[in-house]
């Protein structure tokens, strides 16, 4: 290997780390905020980009249909759980128009506009309106009754919600896999290297999502309320903050980041209804480097396991996926050695 080489595959990795730092940093949040191992992360990704596919067709994606089912089974457990409690009509009608409003109307705006051939910019923007609502309404369908309860069993839950978002994606997305357009499709050259567009496009947006996650944390009051409630769950809720809310704000940005991981990795890669999972995996494999708890040393997990992926495809194609995942079993054996363990109540 030469210099060239090492420099080629350096600018992947790095390039590849970006993306995984997204969704490292989403899986670092949901955990931080809610306890729960986040293992469907990945399936936002797909989801992202086989919605786009799927616009440039001119066909109205399956995502439509899916949100439609979702927020329907919401706005029935908030019917059911108002009659439980008796609460007045009027307040269960709002509860449900709340849940209903946004979905519909991004639904009915993308059945109105998907044969139209809009703009990329455009068809990515309604992407995102589309996939975003998904984090809220599964936190509400699966995990918003179990906030209480044990990591294992959020855990396991989080199992079966992947397994059925994966059968879910092959039903409304079907089994053909798509590869997106590139945003830009210019090219520079630096010495040996040649920067596509495409990764420019990915540095950029990576960088301006982290700098504006962390003015959100710092700057606003949903933020500190966040990071509130990451802190202390009890203690937030003294102070009038809501554990439900936190929750659902946290696997909202955590959808956003997935979808927009989605958009940016499409024209680099051909993505399947199920090729989310690698992709998520290597996302919380680089969370776990930061143990759960740290955005900075997450990003930086990141790009150390994009290197890993790039270098560890050239020396060992056929294994670079063992390679990656692997690399976490010294990290967890450091962190049970260093950390004391402790039982959760």
């Amino acid at each position: 290997m030469d210099i060239s080489i090492a420099s080629i595959l350096a600018l992947d990795g790095v390039t590849n780390g970006a993306i995984y730092a997204l969704l490292a940093l989403a899986t670092v949040l949901v955990f931080a905020v809610t306890r729960v191992i986040f293992i469907p992360q990945g399936e936002f990704v797909a989801f992202g980009a086989l919605t786009l596919a799927l616009l440039q067709s001119g066909k109205v994606p399956g995502t439509v249909w899916f949100l439609l089912i979702l927020a329907g089974a919401v706005a029935l457990s908030e019917v059911i759980d108002g009659v439980r409690h008796h609460r007045p009509a009027a307040r269960i009608a709002a509860a449900v128009l709340r849940v209903l409003v946004f979905p519909v109307a991004v639904s009915l705006l993308t059945i109105w506009l998907a044969p139209k051939n809009l703009p990329l910019l455009a068809q990515a923007a309604l992407t995102l309106a589309l996939v975003t609502p998904f984090g809220n309404l599964i936190y509400r369908l699966a995990y918003e009754s179990l906030a209480d309860a044990s990591v294992l069993v959020l855990l396991i839950v989080s199992v079966g919600v992947h397994f059925a978002l994966v059968g879910l994606g092959l039903f409304f997305f079907g089994a053909e896999g798509f590869r997106n357009p590139s945003f830009w499709d210019e090219r520079f050259t630096l010495g040996s290297l040649t920067l596509t567009g495409q990764t420019i496009i990915i540095f950029v947006v990576s960088l301006a999502l982290i700098v504006s996650l962390w003015l959100f944390f710092e700057r606003t009051l949903r933020g500190k309320a966040l990071r509130a409630t990451a802190v202390n769950r009890l203690g937030a809720r003294l102070m009038g903050i809501s554990s439900a809310s936190a929750g659902r704000l946290s696997l909202t940005m955590a959808a956003f980041f997935g979808a927009l991981s989605g958009l940016l990795i499409g024209p680099t890669t051909t993505v399947f209804y199920d090729s989310g999972f690698l992709i998520g995996l290597k996302g919380f494999v680089a969370a776990v480097f930061a143990g759960l708890s740290s955005y900075p040393l997450a990003m930086v997990g990141a790009l150390g396991v994009g290197l890993l992926e790039s270098f560890g495809s050239f020396w060992a194609s056929a294994f670079k996926e063992v390679i990656v995942f692997a690399s976490i079993l010294p990290v967890l054996l450091w962190r049970s050695l260093r950390d004391p363990h402790s039982e959760e109540h």
